[in-house]
């Protein structure tokens, strides 16, 4: 049977099992082989990266014309107006392509949100907020690129879900694994959740 991987991916830690300049990799963490990532997060962004050791899933999970949206946390500096939270919405153009349309606001920090290690730098002079936004597409650096041009740079940069699967109570480092069967759902009491924190 199929199996899929729920991890919360730490700061600095590659979305591949193999370490490379001096980035730790996911079999620092997963002690399994034969999974493969469904879509990357950069070694600077955090949050939930989905495993699997099914190709053809990997592909329906990754590949953006399946309209799984993904919903990030977005640490950024100064504090975006609506015209440029309306110009996220509406889709932004970044040389190379036009991004598709997103949902953006404004929120207050996540509740329960980890500390970075190492912390983001930050300015006195300067303010702080986050954003949610969601997107069906998530292309190389899409998120840190999209708010780069409408003039509030990403500090910080948390994936919360993909589709329905959220990070829900996985630390940092933390995974949890489930069958195929159990894609469509919540996990279930067979869902197992690692040790390592």
């Amino acid at each position: 049977m199929s199996r899929i991987i729920l991890f919360n991916k730490p700061y600095g830690v590659l979305s591949q099992f193999t370490p490379e300049d001096g980035h730790a990799g996911l079999r620092d963490y997963i002690p399994h082989k034969g999974f493969y990532a469904a879509g990357r997060l950069d070694a600077d962004s955090e949050g939930l990266l989905i495993l699997t050791d099914d190709g053809a899933l990997q592909h329906r999970l990754a590949h953006p014309k399946f309209g799984k949206e993904k919903t990030y946390y977005t640490q950024v500096e100064g504090i975006p107006d609506d015209m440029a939270l309306e110009h996220v919405r509406k889709g932004v153009n970044l040389g190379d392509f036009i991004t598709r349309p997103a949902r953006a606001r404004l929120i207050g920090e996540p509740v329960g949100l980890w500390p970075r290690n190492p912390p983001i730098r930050s300015r006195q002079a300067i303010p702080t907020s986050w954003l949610e936004l969601t997107l069906q597409e998530g292309k190389n650096r899409q998120v840190r690129r999209m708010t780069a041009k409408v003039g509030y740079p990403t500090l910080r940069l948390i994936r919360w879900s993909i589709g329905d699967w959220q990070l829900e109570d996985l630390a940092p480092g933390q995974w949890r694994e489930m069958p195929v069967e159990e894609i469509k759902g919540r996990p279930s009491d067979r869902s197992r959740m690692s040790e390592r924190t």
